[in-house]
Formats: C-alpha cells, structure tokens, sequence
C-alpha cells in the first residue's frame, strides 16, 4: 500500500509537471507570434442564398434528364438577367449570420467583436443579426464581455436574434438572454443560471509529507481559498458570499433583458431542453437554426460572416498545445464538479 502511496504521488507529480509544460509552450508560442502579426485577420461574407440556390440546382439537375437540363439551364440564365437589370438589393432586408461556439474563456470573443464592429458600420434598422450560439459557459468575466458585445447590436437598434441548436448555459445563456428573440432546438439545453466554483485542496497530503506552504499577502481578503495552504472558515465564508453576489448580478442581468420571466424559478442552476424552457419563457419559439434562416431566404439576403485570424504554423502549434491543455483542465473540472455547465 505504501508503493502504491508513493507511485500514486509521483504520477501526480509528473501530471501536473507535463500540464505546467504543455500550457507554458503553449502561451509563449502564441504570444510570440501574436506580437508578430498583431492579431490581424480578415473578414470573410458568404452569400448564403447563392451557397443554396446552388445546392438546389445540383441536386435539381440530378433529377433531370440532358435534354431537360439544358432548358432548366437556359431558364435560370434567363432569370439571372432579369434580376441584374432590375436590382432589388436596396430594398431587401439584410440578414447578418454570426457562430459563436464558447469555451471555458469565450475566446470566439476576438472574432465576434470584429463581426459586429463590421455590421454595425452598415447595418439599418430593418435589417437583422442572428447568432447562432453554442456555449455551455465558462468564465464570469470573459462571458460578461462577450454579452456586452451583443449589446452593442441591440444599442444600435438593430433586430438581434440568438438561435440555440445544442446548448445555452450559464454564460451561454448569459450572452443569448441579450438577444430581442431567443429561439431554441426542441432538444437543446437551455437555463444553468447560477454560478459554480470548486477546487482541491492539498494541504493535509503536503503536510504529511513535511512540506509548507507559505502564502502572504497584503489585505484581508486577498485570498480566501487556496489549493495548497490551509483554508479558513472565514475565508469560506467570504467566498461564498462572493459567489452568492456574482449568482445576483446574474440574475439582475437576465431579468433587466427577459423582464416576463420568473427569476426566482428558474435561477436554481437546472437547465431545460427546448420544449420546456419555452414554457419557462427562457426562450420564445422552438426552432432550429435552419429552420429560421431559410424562412427568411425569400424576402431578404442572408450574409454568413465570420471574421477569421490567420495563424502561422508556430501559432498553429502553439494554439493546439493550448487547446489541448484547456480540454484536459476542462475534463478535470468536470470530474471534480460531476456538472456539465459553469458559470
């Protein structure tokens, strides 16, 4: 039992060493490269009525013989022309797509402010902005900042939807509860509108293996809880307190943006598929996110635009690296806290 004891530490050990390495090479290669390149990047618009006009067409001409290709042909080169002689652009509404799909620290938040600074630059008001969002939230902070930016839209009067086909939790949902309509997939999963911390603590391991830990600091509160010191009832109390005053903001926030909601009923931290939290009046319709899109495809030109940074192969490297660590800490997390969604 003793070898096992001591084999188990060492692993530990070696865990935490390689995770320590993979996130350090990680940050130096990205930010090296970033002070290179200067975040830069370009914004690319896809025309989404052509993308399926087209797909119409290649599987239309499936269904037809030569012969009838060819006049289906002549027919769309014809109406082509009409169209180009009696442009209508100026009085279709524009619809502008964005994705948004989160993790733990919003990072599509540097490409998002960049789509939406670009929209609002043209946008009119009878125009409109959907997001398609999939985030089962993460940090406070970097989902408050990412909900700001959907304000923005909003500011400007311009029409905001937010289609969830997967998940909007917590932050997710944070950022969709901005939006003037939220729809949601009948199966998605909707709500998570509380706030969660956990961590370990080592102290008792450390000090039966005669090791210390020091921690000083300046001000009360500096730090309440820690992973390796010994923690307080005083210091529980206050982080409790502080994650008590984060769970009020948010809960503040959705009721100042989804003013016939229920705040008290649905801010336990649960979620709901679709059909519910329609119900719940957490969302206003059940649909999909094509389902939207393509009712709209008639009466208005749809634009998917995403704004992409271009990466160097030392950046490649470096975001990979990054990225692996953050799935292996998220995966961490979620064996610790046994829930799915975070705040």
């Amino acid at each position: 039992m003793e070898f096992l004891s001591e084999y188990g530490l060492f692993f530990a050990k070696t865990l935490t060493f390689l995770a320590a390495l993979v996130v350090a090479v990680a940050i130096f290669s990205s930010l090296g490269a970033r002070v290179r390149r200067g975040e830069k990047g370009q914004l690319d618009v896809r025309l989404v009525n052509d993308a399926i006009e087209h797909n119409r067409d290649v599987l239309g001409d499936a269904l037809l013989s030569k012969s009838e290709q060819k006049a289906e042909h002549k027919r769309r080169q014809k109406l082509h022309k009409q169209e180009q002689k009696n442009p209508d652009s100026k009085a279709k509404k524009h619809v502008f797509v964005l994705n948004f799909k989160g993790d733990m620290k919003a990072s599509a938040v540097q490409s998002l402010r960049e789509e939406i600074t670009a929209i609002l630059g043209l946008a009119r008001e009878q125009d409109e902005v959907v997001v398609r969002l999939e985030s089962p939230g993460g940090m406070v902070h970097s989902y408050g900042f990412a909900s700001s930016q959907l304000d923005r839209i909003r500011k400007q009067g311009i029409p905001l939807t937010v289609c969830v086909d997967k998940v909007a939790a917590s932050g997710g949902y944070m950022m969709a509860c901005v939006a003037d309509k939220i729809l949601a997939a009948p199966f998605a999963y909707i709500g998570s509108i509380g706030v969660l911390a956990q961590l370990p603590n080592f102290h008792r391991l450390l000090k039966k293996h005669d090791v210390d830990v020091e921690i000083l600091t300046a001000g009360e509160y500096k730090r309440t809880l820690t992973m390796l010191g010994e923690n307080t009832d005083k210091g529980r109390e206050k982080f409790v307190r502080d994650l008590q005053e984060t769970h009020d903001l948010f809960k503040d926030f959705v009721r100042d943006h989804r003013q016939n909601l229920d705040i008290d009923a649905v801010s336990t931290g649960e979620v709901w598929l679709g059909t519910r939290a329609k119900e719940l009046g957490l969302v206003d319709d059940v649909m999909t996110s094509d389902e939207y899109i393509t009712s709209q495809l008639e009466s208005a030109k749809i634009f998917e635009v995403s704004y992409v940074i271009k990466k160097s192969i030392q950046e490649k490297v470096g975001f990979a690296a990054e990225e692996s660590a953050d799935g292996l800490m998220m995966r961490w997390w979620q064996r610790l806290s046994q829930d799915r969604f975070f705040s």
